[in-house]
């Protein structure tokens, strides 16, 4: 499977519980956090619900 880089761009105030749960599951907690995963489709699911707080590159 490929490798993405998730990093995050934006604060999590002001966003849902659910937003915040999400990720704080993808493992971000503060912002300029950077995780790499494997691109599996969990993974993108979750990052596709948070993508306005998130930057995504592949790898």
């Amino acid at each position: 499977m490929a490798k993405i880089r998730v990093k995050q761009v934006k604060s999590k105030i002001g966003s849902t519980q659910r937003q915040k749960d999400t990720l704080q599951a993808l493992g971000l907690r503060k912002i300029s956090q950077t995780i790499e995963v494997e691109a599996t489709p969990q993974i993108l699911g979750m990052v596709a619900k948070v993508r306005h707080l998130v930057e995504v590159t592949e790898l």
